[in-house]
């Protein structure tokens, strides 16, 4: 315990890793300062009159494969365009994993369909077909199947639970930026696939999102007009169909974006790399690594590992701090140490004005309480993982001294 760099010791990661929040651990440089030059000079910043937004939509459909990309103005207005598409009646249920980001279940809420969390696979932390059968009910509308950490979900399970039961699939691959399942890109095997181009994703324009598919009019709406005011310009003149928002991407974004994409391969190699080092690294060391599951590619947002508390003789928490301590850039559970069910917004529904909607709504047959433990495997996973950002940037030598500092760390406080 002396040797830690918590107590005095030298640290096993002299120098800052490279950081997703800065240039370190970015692969921002000429490409995009020309994309953007152009469209500075073009004078067209906006989608109406410039061409990087078409292009850049374009690209990414031909990237995955798909019909149809839509870009909006980030990840949480991919998935709030994905249920305005669906448009479900108030009080369906939409079941969504407890491992997510709040801006999973935002959306759910928004459109006065209540979010149900289906515990996760303790192994993958991802949702399950056996898990969301669990919580089905006549009011369940859909499926956000989210491929946590960029390890894809089992997903032909799921997708035969929904076509027996009726229901719509909506990927969010946030995380998962050419993850594969069996060879098929995440996001393009359920019914809409929403992605992330955030600050800390595998690619990024600041903010800005995408919602993808093989279909593009369903439910009397067309998928474009979900984050643009319902209006279809095409027509002419201001015809706004239905209710939906302004989620436009700018020209700017999607310049980014354009020059980002040609670097999107390349990218997620260098993560896959460097997680795979590391792993290699960690054999004999108690600590399990979040799997992969066989016949899929997992993409690395995160570096994932879970530590046993029994066979620690201090609490999940202290072996974060002293992994931080030798230069870690880390946290513990996703996403955070509880699930996301217990935040202050679901737990006590501080939704609309003091309604409670959408879980006191007429007609909400099932009343939950988000104070109560209602997925174990989830709440252990969030408590007993630490999560480590992950960027492009990292190389094999760094991928070394990670290691160095997880081995250093974990021996020191094994039971």
């Amino acid at each position: 315990m002396n040797h830690l760099a918590i107590n005095g010791g030298p640290k096993a990661i002299p120098e800052p890793l490279p950081s997703f929040r800065d240039h370190s651990g970015r692969s921002l440089g000429d490409e995009e300062i020309a994309e953007l030059v152009e469209t500075i000079r073009s004078g067209a910043l906006s989608f109406l009159t410039g061409k990087k937004t078409a292009a850049f939509e374009r690209g990414f459909a031909d990237l995955l494969g798909v019909r149809e990309a839509v870009a909006v103005a980030n990840g949480t207005a991919a998935l709030h365009a994905a249920l305005i598409y669906l448009n479900p009646e108030p009080g369906d249920e939409v079941i969504l994993s407890p491992v997510t980001d709040i801006g999973t279940a935002i959306p759910v809420m928004a459109q006065l369909a209540v979010p149900v969390f289906a515990d996760v696979d303790p192994r993958t932390q991802n949702i399950t077909a056996e898990t969301i059968e669990a919580c089905l009910s006549p009011r369940t509308r859909a499926i956000i199947v989210t491929h946590v950490f960029g390890a894809p979900a089992d997903m032909d399970p799921i997708l035969a639970l929904a076509a027996r039961r009726g229901l719509f699939v909506i990927e969010d691959c946030a995380q998962a930026h050419l993850a594969t399942y069996k060879g098929r890109p995440c996001g393009t095997m359920g019914n809409l696939g929403c992605f992330s181009f955030q600050q800390s994703k595998h690619m990024t324009t600041g903010d800005g999102g995408m919602v993808v598919s093989n279909e593009d009019m369903r439910f009397g709406r067309a998928l474009r007009l979900c984050g643009d005011k319902g209006w279809p310009r095409a027509k002419g003149g201001r015809d706004h169909l239905f209710l939906a928002p302004n989620y436009h991407m700018t020209e700017l974004q999607a310049a980014v974006g354009l020059a980002q994409l040609r670097k999107l391969p390349g990218m997620v190699q260098a993560r896959i790399d460097a997680a795979d080092h590391v792993t290699s690294r960690l054999e004999g060391v108690d600590v399990e690594p979040v799997p992969i599951l066989p016949d899929a590619r997992g993409v690395f947002f995160y570096y994932s590992f879970r530590l046993a508390p029994s066979r620690l003789r201090a609490p999940v928490k202290d072996v974060m701090r002293a992994l931080a301590a030798e230069g870690i850039d880390g946290f513990i559970g996703y996403p955070g140490p509880i699930p996301l069910y217990r935040y202050p917004v679901i737990r006590e529904r501080l939704t609309f004005g003091s309604s409670g909607w959408p879980f006191t709504l007429p007609g909400v047959t099932r009343n939950w309480d988000h104070s109560d433990t209602l997925c174990p495997q989830a709440e252990k996973a969030c408590a007993e993982t630490i999560c480590m950002w992950w960027s492009e940037a990292l190389t094999e030598a760094h991928a070394e001294r990670i290691a160095s500092a997880i081995r250093k760390v974990v021996s020191a406080y094994a039971a």
